[in-house]
């Protein structure tokens, strides 16, 4: 399979966004369970504005969805991809 430039350049800026310490525990945690930015903020032990921002850049690349019930807003992984990935980082470095 042949990938084009711009495609090469897409997974690269994607693949910048997932090689974040604090993004990667996100992740984990939301291979789980849903979470609100609140709970995943505490569970992360950082600034709600903080979280805000690591999951506006992974819902950038596709990663997320969110999913809204009454005021509660919910963040998931939405790119089954994600998942293989989180798999070989903890085969790898559990």
């Amino acid at each position: 399979m042949k990938l084009e430039s711009t495609s090469l350049v897409q997974a690269a800026e994607c693949l910048k966004i997932l090689a974040h310490p604090m993004r990667l525990r996100i992740l984990l945690l939301l291979e789980e369970n849903r979470l609100t930015v609140g709970e995943l903020a505490h569970a992360s032990s950082l600034k709600s504005n903080v979280t805000s921002e690591h999951l506006r850049l992974m819902m950038r690349c596709g990663f997320l969805s969110v999913e809204k019930e009454g005021q509660r807003t919910y963040y998931q992984i939405s790119e089954p991809h994600i998942f293989s990935i989180l798999s070989c980082v903890k085969s790898r470095f559990a």
